[in-house]
Order: structure tokens, then C-alpha cells, then sequence
């Protein structure tokens, strides 16, 4: 069976959309699935967090978009070895200028995809901060979204333009995109708006909120800067543990959709 594809997608910055494509991905690569992180922002910021020089690496995805490179040479391990990544870095930005002209250009990622999904269990693609022709391609690569969301006043207004953009990819090119989760991400239970907001998020999304949420934690931060995902950096911390948590449930909630 091939893999499964998630892309992690909000287009608000700062939510922990990185940081949870990464520690998704070592959650999923210690329960024994095969694993493909695409670094789909040019920031680099998951290729870096996956103990990658962005600068030195190559070929990336801007090689893969421009059609310099196949996908499989694109494909690198990572250094704790856990999965694999497609990185990315500056180039990528002009690889996204390059696309927009081009015949096609929100499926060149998923035609792309096809040759490799064989491979992995899980393919997850962490997006930039931002609706543009890179989201699209992933969004239309992709058979579900999960959108990191921090407990704030402005959370559920981001959302709206995301569910614009995943309506404008059902119509127009994938029929199967949906929400596949939401995750509270950065929380602190003793802020009495995160507790608001947490509780108009059960409200509005309901199963579709993942039971799990991530804690606002240290070492989770600190984990990138020495390479590392939460999981290898500190397995220990409440951040690590709530993402192997995040781990498992995305199993079983993709276990249930297989079944029904």
C-alpha cells in the first residue's frame, strides 16, 4: 500500500507548523513507518531542524520544481537516520517564481510524488507560512491537512482563507483534500484565553480537534538549534512525549478512515 500523504499547513506563522512536521515524523519513524518529511518553505527551517545544512545541501526541492533534478535524487537521509527529507532552502523561492508560469504547476509535486510513494508509510509536508502556488502543490499532493493552531484570539480567523484555498483544490484538482486534524500546539493550560479558545476549537471542529495537544516546552525549542528533532533531542520532556502521543493517534485515526 503507498504511502499516506499529510500536508501540515496554516498560513499564519508561528503556530509550530515546523516543529510539528518534524517531531510528527520522528513520532511516526519510532513506531516503525517508513517516513518522507518534505521541507516545502523556503526557510529551510525543517531541513535545518532535521540536522541538515541547507546551504550545502543538494539537489533540494527548488531542483526538483525547476526540473533539474529527479525526486530521487532529491531525497536525502537524515542525520539521526530516523527518516528520510527532501530539504529545502533560499532557492526554493525561485524555484516558486519559476512555477508560476509554468503549464500545470499546482500538480508538479504530486506527479512527482508517484514515483516514490511506494517507499514510505508517511509522507508529510510542512508548508510555509503563506497560500501560494508551494501550498497549493501540497495541498493538491496531499489526501489530508493538518493545521497547527496555537490557543489564541486571532486562531480561528486565519482559518477561514485556508478553508477557501482547500475548497478552491476539492473543486479544481483534488477531490479527496480534507482536514485531517487540528492540533493545539504551544499551550499553556494556565493562560484563561488559551483555555477559551481550546474549548471554541472542541466546539467548532470537533472530532476532527486531535485529543492530543502540544504543550508550550523548552527543550522542544531548544531541539532544532543542535539538528535534532524534540523526540531525539530530549525523548523525556513533555514536548517529546506529546508528540509520540500525536504519533499514535494519527495512527489510529487513519486506521478507523481505512476501515470505514
Amino acid at each position: 500500500m503507498s504511502a499516506i500523504v499529510l500536508a501540515i499547513a496554516n498560513q499564519k506563522g508561528g503556530v509550530g507548523k515546523t516543529t510539528t512536521a518534524v517531531n510528527l515524523a520522528a513520532g511516526m519513524a519510532l513506531a516503525d513507518k517508513r517516513v518522507l518529511l518534505i521541507d516545502f518553505d523556503p526557510q529551510g527551517n525543517t531541513t535545518t531542524a532535521s540536522g541538515l545544512d541547507k546551504h550545502t545541501i543538494a539537489p533540494t526541492a527548488a531542483e526538483l520544481l525547476l526540473g533539474e533534478a529527479e525526486i530521487g535524487a532529491c531525497i536525502h537521509p537524515t542525520e539521526s537516520g530516523d527518516f528520510d527529507i527532501l530539504p529545502a532552502n533560499g532557492d526554493l523561492t525561485a524555484a516558486e517564481v519559476h512555477l508560476v508560469s509554468k503549464i500545470g504547476r499546482e500538480i508538479v509535486l504530486r506527479n512527482a510524488l508517484q514515483t516514490v510513494l511506494e517507499r514510505y508509510d508517511m509522507v508529510i509536508i510542512d508548508c510555509p507560512p503563506a497560500l501560494n502556488i508551494l501550498t497549493v502543490n501540497a495541498l493538491v499532493a496531499a489526501q489530508g491537512v493538518v493545521v497547527p493552531m496555537q490557543c489564541e484570539y486571532f486562531a480561528l480567523e486565519g482559518l477561514s482563507a485556508l478553508m477557501n484555498t482547500l475548497e478552491q483544490v476539492r473543486a479544481a484538482v483534488n477531490p479527496n483534500i480534507a482536514i485531517f486534524g487540528v492540533l493545539r500546539t504551544m499551550f499553556d493550560g494556565r493562560n484563561r484565553l488559551a483555555q477559551e479558545v481550546s474549548q471554541q476549537l472542541e466546539a467548532h471542529f470537533g472530532p476532527r480537534l486531535f485529543q492530543t495537544i502540544i504543550p508550550r516546552n523548552v527543550r522542544l525549542a531548544e531541539a532544532p538549534s543542535h539538528g535534532l528533532s524534540g523526540l531525539a533531542y530530549d525523548p523525556t520532556s513533555a514536548g517529546a512525549q506529546a508528540y509520540v502521543q500525536l504519533a499514535q493517534e494519527v495512527m489510529e485515526r487513519l486506521m478507523k478512515e481505512r476501515a470505514a
